[in-house]
Formats: C-alpha cells, structure tokens, sequence
C-alpha cells in the first residue's frame, strides 16, 4: 500500500475507519450549515422526470462558475503564495477528505505530468490514505490528531497547507492546518462555508458559496465542481507564473506516450519553425525534452 500510495501522491494512514461519531458534535447546527440546506427547486425531485432532473442539475451547476469569480480575489492570494513558496523550495499540500481529498490527490498527480515537476511538489493527503480514494472509509474525517499527523510527516517550512472542505468542517482538514504550528508555513481554506472553523483557521480563505444542493447535503455535486475548478486554477496559475509553460504550451511536459510525444513535436515544430521531422530529431536528440530542444 505504501508504495501504491507514493505513485499516486496519496498520503493519509487509514485511522478512523468505522470510529464512532459523536452525535452531539454532528448535532451542532446541522441544518444552518450551506452544504448541508435544501433546495427549494428540487421540492418534489422524486416526481420529476428524467429529463427535468437532468435540466434541474444542469441549471444549478450553471451557478458554479459565477460562484468560483466572485471568489478570484482570495484565489489569486493564494496562487501568489504558492508561487513563492514553490521560489523557495517549498511544497504545496492539499489536504482533504472523501471528494474534497480524492480531488486533492488527483490534481497533485496530474502536476508532474503536465508540468514537468517532482512528484513530491505538489502532495494530496486523504483521511483514510490510499483505500479511501477508491471507496468510503467511514469515520476517516472525524479525528484531528491524524489529520495533523499526517500532515506533520511531511511537511517542511516554507509549503503551503491547502485545506480542501466543503462545510469547512471536516475535523481530519483542521487538523492538517494545524501541523503548520511548529513550521513556517501558509494556510489556505478551500470552502463553500464562510462561516465555518476551516475557513477562520487559514491565513487566505477561498469561500466559493455555492448554495444548496440538488440532493441535499452531496456536496459531490456543485461543491465538488467548484472545488475542482478552484483547484485547476491555483495549480495551473502557480506553474504559468513559475515559468513552467512559454504562452500556452506546456513545454516541460513529459512526453511518456505517443499522444504526448506527438504533442511535443508539435511545440518543437510551432515554436522553431522546423518540420515536424526535424522538430522530432530535435527532442530525440535532447532526450524528448521540449525545453532542451527549444534552447538548442
């Protein structure tokens, strides 16, 4: 499992698995919660038809980007404080449970790929490890101490800790900031909560407030939408700014099958001007690094 889990970027001990919840900690304010109201519009779903259902989702999640805009503010403080950590040797660690920590660990894993950076940059941490990304691990979320754990083995000063909670509630994200305690390190809130612990504990608090969901309380849906779109941006942002892509080609790639290989020649090609045979003779010749052949 460990190896399984240090190819996927998943880190995160299985502890929690069927812990007992405390009722009087799930009882607190329930129903007030954003993630956890109910929709008015989906008032009688049960009746609706299939295609009534599918117009209801796709209406609400047309809500979402205009959601994440409002939230660019907090977002580009957060992108600026990736790229100068990155600047200095530091990491950056998404942290998460259930859908907010698979979305974590899936666009940790997507980084070296597309940008041509160490595995070890950006870092996913699920509660429940790597188990958890394929099915439920109930319970995994409700302890702080292993959240804080699991961060706390990794973490080095200068990263930046991004918790990943749709309520903002998830007691395994709060723990995780809280590694930050004894190393110099930058806190972000990924939340559709803004009145919530996660989002009052980081030093920059994304708050995407998506409203209810279709389902209530499946914060998969909408929230999880947001999540990934806020995700995309802040990883996506932080590399252009890193200088790891030349205009919108990602020339630090890593062409390790043929589509990407045949996507490298076309960069190699478009930004030299060499045909597509000498744009690959080029890469062959610098080991299929686009950044090599373009400085050669």
């Amino acid at each position: 499992m460990a190896a399984r889990e240090r190819r996927t970027g998943a880190r995160g001990a299985r502890d929690g698995r069927g812990a007992h919840r405390d009722g009087a900690r799930l009882d607190r304010a329930v129903s007030d919660r954003p993630t956890e109201s109910r929709n008015p519009r989906a008032a009688g779903l049960a009746a609706f038809t299939t295609r009534e259902i599918l117009e209801l989702m796709n209406d609400e999640d047309a809500t979402v980007p205009g959601a994440v805009r409002r939230a660019i503010p907090a977002i580009e403080k957060a992108v600026d404080a990736i790229v100068d950590a990155l600047a200095h040797g530091g990491h950056v660690l998404y942290v998460g449970a259930g859908t907010s920590g698979r979305l974590g660990v899936l666009d940790a894993s997507e980084a070296p790929p597309t940008f041509g950076v160490e595995p070890d940059v950006f870092q996913g941490i699920i509660a429940g490890g790597g188990a958890a990304l394929r099915y439920a691990v109930e319970g995994a979320e409700d302890e702080e101490w292993v959240g804080r754990r699991d961060v706390g083995q990794v973490i080095q000063r200068g990263d930046v800790i991004i918790g990943i909670s749709a309520s903002g509630r998830a007691p395994y994200v709060i723990g995780g900031l809280e590694a930050r305690e004894h190393v110099t390190s930058k806190t972000v809130a990924v939340t559709c909560n803004a009145d919530s612990p996660l989002a009052r504990a980081a030093d920059i608090a994304i708050i995407v407030d998506v409203g209810p969901e279709v389902i209530a309380g499946s914060s998969r849906l909408k929230a999880g939408t947001a999540t990934k779109l806020v995700l995309n941006m802040l990883s996506t942002a932080a590399m252009i700014r890193s200088g790891r892509t030349r205009g919108d080609l990602m020339i630090d790639l890593r062409p390790t099958n043929s589509k990407l290989r045949d996507r490298a020649v076309r960069m190699v090609r478009d930004l030299t001007g060499l045909d597509e045979n000498g744009a690959r003779a080029s890469l062959e010749a610098n080991g299929w690094s686009v950044r090599a052949a373009l400085e050669t």
